[in-house]
């Protein structure tokens, strides 16, 4: 990448808890990001400026257009790494993009800038951290899973299944939603695909559990959990009667098997 001809898109935040307790000023952080770029021989591209957004969160309208923008600049250019984000997971994300679409990043207090050789070479590094980081969480959580799957089941996830509420560390029968449980496993053995079940429930205006509209996929997790006979499973461990159930067991074992038939004609 040629230095004497990089563009660089300047972008400075500053929210009111920062000028409030840090006392950062946005002409100061463009004052002195003019002056970098002039001492680099860099070319302004644009100057992306949110004022009063945090930046715990990406939904910054100058961010966004910025980002947007990115065909029309080489260099991102930044005071400090914390101006354009303060979550370490979406600054990992965009610097994923910005490799991508093979731009820069510079952090001038930092002296973080990807255009050199050292730069990139500290980014691997905080890049293969953030890697480590979070296959350690995943490692953690799925330890905790599995010692919970070992005693009694119990609810793993975040996603409260269709056809129960989360009430007091237990699931409880949902009464309207299990009527359409019900339906769902009776319309599969009237003969009906899963496509025209989702159909009949759509043209119903009957919503999901995140109200969003029916899809074949969406009926076969239904189909396919043996939540809904009271079981509980994941992986190799299974416990019976973990859940009050909606449908009753041959009933299951009928649509499984129905599924099989389907899957291999």
């Amino acid at each position: 990448m040629d230095a004497q001809a990089l563009r660089a898109a300047i972008y400075t935040r500053v929210s009111t808890e920062d000028q409030a307790k840090e006392g950062f000023s946005l002409d100061a952080q463009l004052d002195r990001l003019r002056a970098y770029c002039k001492s680099r021989e860099w070319i302004i591209a644009e100057e992306y400026v949110d004022d009063g957004y945090s930046g715990r969160n990406t939904k910054r309208p100058a961010y966004t257009k910025m980002m947007e923008e990115m065909d029309n600049w080489d260099m991102l250019l930044v005071i400090k790494m914390d101006r354009i984000h303060r979550n370490s997971k979406n600054f990992m994300l965009m610097m994923e993009t910005l490799n991508k679409h093979q731009k820069g990043f510079t952090s001038m207090t930092e002296s973080l800038d990807t255009s050199t050789a050292m730069g990139r070479f500290v980014m691997d590094i905080i890049q293969r951290i953030a890697q480590l980081e979070s296959e350690q969480i995943g490692e953690r959580v799925y330890v905790g899973m599995e010692q919970k799957a070992k005693t009694n089941g119990g609810i793993l996830g975040f996603n409260i299944p269709y056809g129960y509420d989360y009430i007091d560390g237990e699931l409880k029968i949902n009464e309207q939603e299990k009527i359409n449980v019900e339906k769902i496993f009776g319309l599969y053995i009237d003969g009906l695909s899963m496509r025209k079940i989702a159909e009949l429930l759509n043209s119903k205006k009957i919503p999901t559990k995140r109200n969003k509209t029916w899809g074949p996929e969406t009926i076969s997790k239904i189909l396919k959990n043996p939540l809904y006979c009271g079981k509980f499973h994941w992986e190799e461990y299974t416990h019976s009667e973990a859940y009050p159930a909606i449908i009753d067991e041959e009933i299951f074992e009928d649509v499984q098997k129905n599924i099989k038939i389907k899957k291999r004609n």
